[in-house]
């Protein structure tokens, strides 16, 4: 993905609380108050100034312990910076995401469910890590997405090694991402 790209046109699909409740951390109970809703990558990017970043999967180590808790504990510093909203994709469907963001402990970031890949393929970040019984994942990016448009895109170097477990992890770190907005006030 190159800066000055657009994002791809996806629909994800989506399960979303039809009760009005936080989406958070209520219990399901034995109903079953959530819908179908697709949601478009317009819906998502259009008209706002939005950081993205992806990771390799939902309830893995590095995701788990490190990027997804920073970013939610720099949501509001990166907001800071004229951001709208923080989301994270991962190549997961809408049901593992919801589980993952609960047990998370999540109340600012946004999960998006690429659960086909079909976002993260469209964004050249697709890779294959069937040496580890995981499939197609995406590799590791950020990105911050202008009305749209790539204003600024990340990656950890080796995208499409195969063999060793190779998933490096710097690049997309909030503390890149926030040195990155901070140079851009700083214009």
């Amino acid at each position: 993905m190159n800066i000055g790209s657009k994002v791809p046109s996806v629909t994800f699909k989506y399960r979303v609380r039809t009760d009005g409740n936080d989406i958070t951390y209520v219990n399901d109970g034995p109903e079953n108050p959530f819908e179908w809703k697709d949601v478009t990558s317009k819906d998502i990017f259009a008209g706002k100034r939005v950081v993205i970043f992806s990771l390799p999967g939902a309830f893995t180590p590095t995701c788990s312990t490190l990027q997804v808790p920073h970013y939610e504990q720099d949501y509001d510093l990166l907001k800071s910076f004229g951001i709208d909203d923080v989301y994270v994709v991962s190549v997961n469907d809408t049901f593992v995401m919801r589980k993952w963001m609960i047990d998370q402990k999540i109340k600012n970031l946004k999960f998006i469910p690429d659960g086909t890949g079909e976002f993260t393929q469209k964004m050249g970040m697709l890779v294959c890590k069937d040496h580890l019984g995981f499939g197609n994942r995406s590799w590791r990016y950020s990105a911050v997405i202008n009305d749209g448009v790539v204003e600024q895109f990340f990656q950890e170097p080796g995208i499409n090694q195969t063999g060793e477990d190779n998933d490096p992890y710097g690049q997309t770190s909030p503390e890149t991402m926030y040195q990155y907005l901070s140079s851009k006030n700083d214009e």
